[in-house]
């Protein structure tokens, strides 16, 4: 009976077809020049990374001395990354940043690739998503000051929704990737929450309408990270048997393996805890001022979409098309740009240039790091002042966060320019800034924080 050991003293490397290989060769009794002939054709055939990169749509233009550099390097990032040998094409909006090593899909890029699945290229933050409720005429620090009373932002978990219903829970325990402790946890405990950095719960008014509206803005918290993390271990191995000489943070899960059928299906339950956990901060928030939603609809910006072979990696971008977003047959969509602007309220078509697609915000020209440098000469209450003057801005942990203030972002006016310029979509309604609640510096006095402020004070 010919083992593992004796393809290994053969020349071949331990692989998952060595199973499916052994059954076949000791069934047949396979040897000598038939068994090598045969175990050849087991060998997964290597794929190699595109010698040059293909083609991609450029949605963006640099209108300041600030932006040529980010520009650049969303370029140069996007070089590299157009040489995995799955991707067909791809598209940078106006609000681009880098964001990782290089070669790494920057915030505010689509590429589309070819029966593959790349956990890295929809992130941890799986499902980041919109949704907006009408409240009528209810006056917005109403809506805001109930919101605030039911919502949650920072680390962890609460216990006041905890119980997931039994058809997704049933979803949870049937898939690979999903069923396990943890994710269960997360799924329960994380419902009602908001997290932290770019997340927030907005109230406005519609410049068409008057009505107040509130829009909230999150992902899928610890229980898509979960899937992250485990969809990258799957696709990591599939790197090193297929495609060895792509960039790590590249590695896909091939779509037509048990592994890839059952990645996707997590990714749909993801979504569906997603909206649902939009939909509870929503209701309980209607809840507590006796009244229902006008109207209601939402949007993903950070997603897989799937079009038969083809898999639209979103990192950072709002599909446009009704067929990316089957539970929203409005063809509306919302793009936030920050705190002071409005959430536009937009509406589009596929075109060759946008594949599809349109921003999903104002995006970054430095990091939150180095725009905390450039605000060094003033307090974070000064720099807090400047910039929410007339709005009602709320930091859920009491410590004012000035990487989410206006000024960290890309200029808006610009993106709105660009957006037109290129074609992506039409603004047809935008909601007013009222203010809204952000989770705020949440952990400036954690232990790990204070152990560093000692040691340098």
């Amino acid at each position: 009976m010919i083992t593992g050991k004796d393809l290994i003293a053969l020349g071949y490397q331990p692989a998952k077809w060595f199973k499916t290989a052994l059954a076949h060769v000791n069934q047949y009794n396979l040897a000598g020049t038939d068994l090598v002939n045969y175990l050849n054709t087991c060998v997964p055939k290597t794929i190699e990374p595109y010698e040059h990169p293909i083609p991609y749509h450029k949605n963006i233009r640099a209108e300041s001395e600030e932006e040529v550099q980010n520009v650049k390097e969303v370029f140069d990032t996007m070089e590299v990354l157009m040489k995995t040998p799955t991707l067909v094409d791809g598209v940078i909006m106006p609000d681009a940043c880098p964001t990782g090593v290089l070669g790494q899909i920057p915030v505010g890029a689509v590429v589309v690739a070819k029966n593959a699945i790349h956990p890295a290229m929809h992130s941890a933050d799986i499902c980041c998503s919109v949704m907006m409720s009408s409240f009528g005429n209810i006056p917005p620090k109403e809506v805001l000051d109930k919101a605030q009373a039911i919502t949650h932002f920072g680390g962890g978990g609460r216990w006041e929704f905890c119980e997931l219903p039994e058809t997704l829970a049933e979803q949870i325990r049937g898939n690979r990737f999903l069923n396990n402790e943890r994710s269960l946890n997360f799924a329960t405990a994380h419902l009602g929450t908001q997290g932290d950095g770019n997340h927030f719960l907005f109230v406005g008014q519609s410049r068409n309408t008057g009505e107040t509206i509130m829009v909230t803005h999150h992902g899928s918290r610890g229980f898509g990270a979960q899937l992250y993390n485990q969809g990258m271990k799957v696709a990591e191995n599939f790197r090193k048997e297929i495609a060895s000489k792509a960039l790590a943070k590249n590695a896909w899960i091939p779509f037509d393996t048990a592994e890839g059928n059952a990645y996707w299906e997590a990714l749909q339950i993801v979504r569906a805890w997603t909206k649902l956990n939009h939909e509870t901060i929503h209701n309980a928030t209607l809840q507590q001022l006796n009244t229902e939603p006008a109207t209601r609809f939402w949007n993903e910006h950070n997603f897989v979409f799937k079009e038969n072979d083809l898999f639209y990696h979103a990192k950072g971008a709002t599909p446009l098309e009704d067929k990316f977003v089957p539970d929203n047959k409005s063809g509306l969509r919302l793009i936030p740009l920050n705190m002071s602007e409005p959430v536009l309220v937009v509406r589009g078509a596929s075109t060759t240039s946008n594949l599809g697609f349109a921003p999903h915000g104002a995006g970054r020209n430095i990091s939150r790091k180095a725009h905390k440098r450039n605000k060094a000469g003033k307090s974070f209450e000064q720099v807090f002042a400047e910039e929410t003057q007339g709005l009602d801005i709320r930091f859920f942990s009491g410590h004012i966060d000035i990487s989410e203030l206006p000024s960290a972002y890309k200029n808006a006016a610009a993106v709105k320019r660009q957006m037109q310029e290129f074609g992506l979509g039409e603004v047809v309604d935008e909601i007013m800034p009222y203010g809204c609640i952000m989770a705020g510096d949440w952990d400036s006095n954690a232990p790990w924080r204070q152990k560093f402020k000692n040691k340098y004070q």
